[in-house]
């Protein structure tokens, strides 16, 4: 009757092997349930226990299903191209090829070990040609739509990893994967024009179920703004226009200054002779911060004037153009109008360079006293930026703020320079890095025929084996450096031409993973449309709350273009999203490098699989960071092995079954079944702790049943499923236990025989009587008249009249 883990889950697990019990049934009549992890990059540290907690959950949820009744997709991958895996060959001079490779066996060992019902006949790996072929093929495709562009602009740059990154890999201005502080470079990038999809990208998070806090940050990435573009002439400057985009245009008259970006393709050109040195050096001195640095809020304002001057589109009044560090390229158009009186930023600029301050917007109370104000003072006026009516805005005066708005756009539309807008907080994707350790960018260039895409049957454009993969530095990719790789024939002429030496970033291949499993060994297609409407959209997906912004974007942003290809019927890939919160160690997230991370292999050794799955589950709410505890640990193997030495007790000499069992069962189902619906699943686990320690009571008073030994194998299953398809096989079924189904409950057992209810005389609670939970009104009425603490209150009373609410209270209306 010892529980020995390690023997039984080797048992199993090789059975399942043998009999391939985890293949997926593409034609099964059963209704299909798509449950997917976010799949793993395959670093050389291996998982540890942090990792495991979402893998063990998917794989419960997963279980679960079957036990439901469902066909379950449950696969698994490698994302296996981009930086962190080349930053980590480079380190150790191994090349990326054999590292991943090496990663992979070691990843894929770990996971086998978890006990999960992977279908390994499914399993992908982006680096694979014959997988990233048909990346580049959503490449060509989103070129041939205009959704795929080749532009020269300021990028950011990581020196360390000396490539560029798009705005999403830029955290609090470093480098999202080495910390290093980015800065900016001038460069030609292959870009995705995400920002076409960016209202459908908003507006259709209302129709997922997902978590609030992934939907507000995807929102707020997006960032929606309604307001106005206007276009202010350079004066002097032949066609020479400063276009802005601004939320108030009622403001407008209070337009003192501009500001551009220091990297503006504009400064060039409208900077004066006498500027020019001043405006060069802080241009230059710009480019070497970073975003994140130029736009702190409380850093001294720095600036350079231009020397020119912009024409107000209203009144003509030229108004200085100067530059900024807190101006952005990337954000709107690169330019503002600076209104000093009612933006604090503008405020604190104008302030430090002596500038003009006019306040067009009071409130109410004081707008007559302040229009027509003359502002030749010294007098500053204060910042406001409260709600109020438009003054010193000439006609409009008086006016509040949203007719004011409504006015002004309608005098520039009028006038051909400015009309009402909306803009966006999100950038079109850069989808070029200069590495290695990508997939090549399927793009050819010819001087007699432009850029042109490689043709369809000649993919995949194979990444080249080379030796020398390490970052250039000069912003060309290693591949440049490949004369067979670089030059090739144009499709069309039949000329000389080049290729594409950029590789694409590394979320290009987990962009559209989850569509490929569905069917993934097709060579003649990314996937059978059937196939993928038949299973997709997924059903469950699991994973960081990390991926909020980047991976879970820019996969709904390729889902949505693959259906305006008509491949698919659907355009929200993930129908549900679970993120686990995670384990931490002495307070810290598990960390190689911080030395705190528990290596799962230890804790199989000595506990088993089956410990530590029920463990990362029953450590606490799954959605929440939870601290890691040896001693939790311990608690969960004594308690398994309880559980087995319980069943093997009284699995040879099962009772007959009598209320007392019947009741537990049906309320531990119920109990469990609802805790699995919430995804609570750390208070799963105790109710299996508590049925365990009720059925060892109720043992003692005629054993224990059969039907209570096989609903116990049936629902532990999906939480240890090794102990769990053990204790099916000692009940003497031949199948696997996740053949059989998940149990039901019967109401009837839920009711409690007996309740307490208060007794209430006129209202006020004098007592509490016990009666039968199914009491009828007069029974529940005549036990409450009769308790002693009852009748003193009605002593030569009337009964008017008694209300009696079942199972919760009487109440008796006395007069006299």
């Amino acid at each position: 009757m010892e529980y020995r883990a390690q023997s039984l889950e080797k048992k199993w697990s090789t059975r399942w092997r043998e009999n391939q019990e985890h293949l997926v049934k593409a034609d099964s009549k059963k209704s299909k349930y798509y449950a997917l992890d976010m799949f793993p990059y395959p670093s050389g540290a291996g998982l540890h226990v942090g990792h495991w907690r979402g893998y063990t959950i998917s794989d419960v949820w997963s279980r679960y299903k079957v036990l439901q009744g469902y066909e379950v997709l449950h696969p698994m991958g490698w994302d296996a191209f981009g930086l962190p895996a080349e930053n980590a060959a480079i380190k150790l001079g191994i090349h990326p090829a054999v590292s991943t490779a090496k990663n992979i066996a070691n990843f894929k060992r770990q996971l086998q070990e978890i006990g999960a019902m992977y279908d390994w006949t499914r399993e992908i790996n982006t680096s694979d040609p014959e997988y990233y072929k048909w990346t580049q093929y959503f490449f060509v495709k989103m070129f041939e739509r205009g959704l795929a562009y080749r532009k020269k602009m300021p990028i950011n740059w990581c020196p360390s990893c000396k490539t560029g990154l798009a705005n999403e890999e830029v955290i609090d201005g470093t480098c999202e994967r080495c910390g290093t502080e980015v800065t900016k470079k001038e460069m030609n990038q292959w870009m995705l024009k995400i920002t076409a999809y960016a209202d459908q990208l908003l507006y259709d998070l209302e129709k997922l179920d997902w978590p609030e806090k992934v939907k507000r940050m995807q929102s707020n990435w997006i960032g929606r703004s309604e307001g106005a573009r206007i276009v202010f002439e350079v004066d002097g400057v032949a066609d020479a226009q400063i276009e802005v985009f601004t939320t108030r245009p009622d403001t407008l008259y209070g337009a003192t200054y501009m500001v551009l970006a220091p990297e503006h393709p504009l400064v060039e050109r409208i900077t004066s002779t006498a500027k020019r040195d001043s405006v060069e050096d802080y241009v230059r001195e710009t480019l070497k911060k970073s975003s994140v640095a130029r736009q702190v809020v409380d850093k001294t304002k720095t600036g350079a004037f231009t020397g020119a001057y912009a024409l107000h589109p209203l009144t003509g009044a030229k108004v200085p153009i100067w530059i900024a560090d807190y101006v952005l390229m990337e954000y709107g158009t690169g330019a503002i109008m600076a209104v000093p009186a009612h933006d604090e930023r503008d405020y604190e600029f104008a302030q430090t360079f002596h500038l003009p301050i006019v306040q067009v917007v009071a409130p109410s109370d004081t707008a007559d006293a302040l229009a027509g104000v003359s502002h030749d003072t010294d007098e500053t006026p204060p910042l406001y930026v409260g709600p109020g009516v438009l003054v010193n805005s000439g006609q409009y005066d008086g006016l509040t703020v949203e007719e004011g708005k409504q006015a002004i756009v309608e005098a520039l539309a009028e006038k051909g320079v400015g009309e009402k807008t909306v803009t966006y907080r999100m950038r079109d994707w850069v989808f070029a890095r200069q590495r290695y350790w990508g997939e090549p960018i399927p793009i050819i260039y010819c001087d007699k025929c432009g850029t042109l895409p490689v043709a369809v049957e000649d993919l995949p454009v194979r990444l080249p084996d080379v030796e020398r993969y390490e970052p250039t530095g000069t912003g060309e990719s290693p591949l440049a450096a490949i004369d067979s790789f670089v030059h090739t024939t144009c499709p069309k002429c039949g000329g000389p031409a080049r290729r594409e030496t950029d590789t694409m970033p590394q979320w290009a291949g987990s962009s559209w993973y989850f569509l490929r499993y569905p069917d993934p060994h097709n060579d003649k297609a990314p996937f059978s449309s059937e196939a993928v409407n038949d299973w997709l959209p997924v059903d469950m997906y699991i994973g960081g709350v990390e991926h909020a912004v980047l991976h879970l974007l820019y996969a709904r942003f390729f889902t949505k273009v693959i259906h305006d290809l008509g491949l698919i019927d659907f355009d929200e890939p993930f129908q549900h999203l679970f993120n686990q919160g995670m384990l931490t160690l002495n307070g810290a997230k598990m960390s190689k490098s911080k030395g705190n991370v528990v290596n799962p292999d230890d804790i199989i050794e000595k506990h088993g699989v089956d410990a530590l799955r029920m463990y990362e589950l029953f450590v606490g709410p799954p959605e929440d960071d939870a601290e890691w505890n040896d001693n939790g640990l311990e608690g969960v193997s004594r308690f398994l092995g309880r559980l087995y030495r319980f069943f093997q007790q009284h699995v040879g000499r099962t009772s007959a079954t009598r209320p007392e069992l019947e009741r537990l069962r049906h309320r531990f189902i119920a109990q469990l079944s609802e805790r699995m619906e919430t995804f609570r699943l750390n208070t799963a686990v105790s109710a299996f702790m508590e049925y365990l320690n009720a059925l060892g009571t109720a043992a003692n008073h005629g054993g224990i049943d059969r039907a209570t030994l096989e609903t116990l194998a049936v629902t532990l299953s999906p939480f240890a499923p090794h102990l769990g398809e053990e204790l099916w096989s000692n009940l003497g079924h031949e199948t696997s236990v996740f053949a059989a189904t998940w149990p039901t409950y019967d109401k009837q057992w839920l009711k409690d025989d007996e309740v307490e209810v208060a007794v209430q005389v006129n209202g006020k609670i004098r007592t509490k009587i016990v009666i039968s939970s199914d009491a009828t009104e007069e029974v529940a009425v005549a036990a409450a008249k009769d308790h002693p603490d009852v009748l003193p209150w009605l002593d030569g009373k009337a009964l008017a009249k008694a209300i009696y609410v079942p199972g919760r209270l009487v109440n008796l209306v006395v007069k006299g």
